[in-house]
């Protein structure tokens, strides 16, 4: 089965699916690896992990890191195509990452102004952890860093009450950058490693004491995700 194909993931994730529903895949049953799958579709390795995030962000694949991809052993009620039920919450994340926006690139100028060296070794860290998820291809412990940035920058803007809305969101909010990073991925094919990169670009801002500049590398990376999700409902 060669694919040859600008949408060659979402054509792998759909092939995928229709296994699992048919039941050639049960759940529990490990995957091929990455390696394996990309000489059996005829694609790059990437355009399968771009699969894989995919149906795991849906909920049909498990991946264990250092263990492997599994079908997930309690299976989600059937979308209509592979991209529906990643797309369905659309708006709501449009929403959800208006209030971030909002939030975040106020935080940002903040803490420019008011961030102390802990903070800083504390971004900085974070960001080290992004690259090392990179580095291992951890896609969980990447999520978990990116919210942890993210909420690092406010409490670096040394507004309790800032403080006070994101945590009273953190659920929501944490949700919408694992989702947003799942529909970064799929749908417009940029890399974590570019991720890193502007969360890089943000701390040096920070560090740099350029609120100006912080508020509007923060305002410019939530753009791009909210971009993808309007072309999802257009």
């Amino acid at each position: 089965m060669k694919i040859e194909t600008a949408k060659g993931s979402e054509l792998v994730a759909d092939h995928l699916l229709q296994q699992i529903k048919s039941g050639l895949r049960l759940p529990g049953e490990r995957l091929p690896s990455v390696v394996e799958l990309a000489e059996l579709y005829g694609v790059g390795r990437s355009t399968v992990r771009e699969a894989v995030s995919a149906l795991k962000a849906m909920g049909w694949l498990d991946v264990r890191h250092g263990g492997g991809t599994f079908v997930s052993k309690e299976l989600p009620g059937e979308p209509r195509n592979a991209a529906d039920l990643l797309f369905r919450d659309a708006g709501t994340l449009i929403e959800l990452l208006e209030v971030r926006k909002a939030l975040e690139v106020g935080a940002a100028s903040l803490a420019a102004s008011r961030r102390e060296e802990r903070h800083l070794q504390h971004l900085r860290q974070l960001l080290v952890a992004m690259e090392e998820s990179l580095t291992r291809n951890d896609t969980s412990e990447g999520e978990r860093a990116d919210v942890a940035f993210h909420l690092a920058i406010v409490e670096a803007s040394g507004n309790s009450l800032f403080m006070q809305l994101t945590e009273s969101l953190s659920d929501r909010f944490a949700s919408t950058i694992r989702q947003s990073r799942e529909l970064w991925f799929y749908r417009e094919n940029a890399t974590a490693a570019r991720l890193l990169q502007e969360h890089r670009g943000i701390y040096e801002a920070i560090a740099q004491r350029d609120g100006t500049l912080a508020a509007s590398l923060t305002g410019a990376h939530l753009d791009k995700v909210i971009e993808v999700l309007r072309k999802v409902l257009d």
